[in-house]
């Protein structure tokens, strides 16, 4: 039995999570290593998991494994510039693989910040549940086999979850000392604005019906001397330790609003909304006046909330929304699909699109995963909102979101995220 993954999961694809299971992990890992490329490597686990279950249900605990899937495989697509896969090891276990070349600093961050995604609170029915993850690392190295690396990692992790006060730790033997290097991270953001390390980025958006550019979604980057690109998860996570959110997301508004002045009229920008705007009792003030200083057009503007920003106070933040749309700006439910959905918000915001995460197009093979597909569209039709189907990597993914009545895309099909110089040559402007 494979110490990394306890129970003997035979399937390829896990039902409940919608991840690769352990076979298709393995034989992925073993491909790679035999290619010569290097790995990276995360064991989690959920640490007394199973007192989960016993307090709340195992209907519950299906929830919070779902949206533990979701956050894993949100957190590497926006933080990964290598090949990467998540999978399910079964009960309360994942695996991240990577072939993205760093330092072991840099995975030892991304891996702490990967465990405070998970830690976050995780709304269930009428319960909020709180989840206890912990890690186990891994460098390959040269001429190392599937199954030896696999073993190393699920030994590590077995002493990790066994001591309370060890949340990461390195197959080599190693525990990660909590907070130094987190510490460090926090001190170097307070400098990294005046420094000019935080980029904005456009990830380009595309017409489904006669794919041309409609417009793009600014994306943050912080460009560390140290550690290379820290994605935008990365980056508000280490900002909320630092207590340093509400700086870092005006400085990301101003510049991306910035970025786009001389855009052709026809283009919109989205930005992202984070759960610390909204509960500021006068964000829509504030951000209002940004925007009118900026002489950035209201209504060629969308923002862009998630669910997890709704979770704190969901009546605060429709007023805040519904403010702001008042003025013209548009409102989109981001990672729509993502683990499980609350629709009581589609009558309580704003909205005017729709956000299709993009493991709702990544398994429409799949007979239900398209009809899951096919039913949000069509409810998203009667509510008068627009779809925007995001992750499209592939034509044959365009042409089905294109077919399926979506009227926006965004992926890597056309362009990866660009600079404000490259879209806007991109854009003509």
């Amino acid at each position: 039995m494979d110490a990394a993954f306890p129970d003997a999961l035979a399937m390829r694809h896990d039902a409940l999570t919608g991840l690769p299971g352990r076979d298709a992990a393995r034989a992925r890992l073993g491909d790679w290593l035999d290619g010569g490329k290097p790995v990276h490597a995360l064991l989690i686990g959920l640490r007394r998991f199973d007192a989960v279950n016993l307090a709340y249900g195992s209907a519950a605990g299906d929830a919070a494994l779902a949206e533990v899937a979701a956050r894993l495989r949100h957190f590497a697509h926006g933080e990964l510039d290598g090949a990467w896969i998540a999978a399910r090891g079964g009960g309360g276990q994942f695996l991240l693989l990577s072939t993205e070349a760093c330092s072991r600093e840099r995975w030892q961050m991304l891996a702490a910040q990967i465990l405070d995604a998970l830690a976050r609170p995780i709304a269930v029915g009428g319960a909020t549940l709180r989840l206890s993850p912990r890690g186990a690392l891994l460098r390959s190295l040269g001429g190392e086999e599937a199954d030896s690396l696999l073993d190393r990692l699920g030994q590590t992790l077995a002493s990790a979850m066994a001591a309370p006060a060890r949340r990461l730790a390195w197959a080599d033997g190693e525990a990660i000392r909590a907070g130094r290097s987190a510490a460090q991270l926090e001190a170097d953001l307070l400098h990294a604005l005046d420094r000019g390390e935080i980029e904005v980025v456009y990830q380009p958006q595309w017409s489904c019906t006669d794919d041309r550019l409609t417009g793009a979604e600014a994306l943050a980057r912080w460009n560390h001397p140290r550690l290379g690109r820290i994605g935008a998860g990365a980056l508000f996570a280490i900002a909320e330790r630092a207590d340093h959110v509400a700086q870092l997301s005006r400085h990301i508004a101003q510049a991306a609003l910035a970025g786009a002045q001389g855009w052709p009229e026809h283009l919109r920008l989205s930005l992202n909304v984070t759960p610390n705007d909204l509960a500021r009792g006068d964000f829509a003030e504030d951000f209002a006046r940004l925007l009118a200083a900026s002489r950035f057009p209201s209504e060629r503007l969308t923002l862009e909330v998630t669910e997890q920003v709704l979770l704190a106070d969901v009546a605060q933040a429709a007023l805040a929304l519904e403010r702001l749309a008042a003025q013209g700006t548009r409102i989109a439910l981001d990672d729509f699909g993502a683990g499980f959905c609350n629709f009581r918000y589609l009558k309580l915001l704003p909205l005017h699109y729709l956000k299709l995460d993009r493991s709702m197009i990544e398994g429409t093979d799949d007979p239900r995963d398209l009809a899951v597909l096919r039913a949000i569209v069509a409810m998203a039709g009667a509510l008068d909102l627009k779809v925007i189907a995001e992750g499209v990597e592939s034509e044959a993914q365009r042409a089905l979101v294109s077919a399926e009545g979506c009227a926006v895309y965004q992926g890597f099909l056309r362009a990866k995220p660009l600079g404000a110089e490259a879209f806007r040559a991109l854009a003509g402007g």
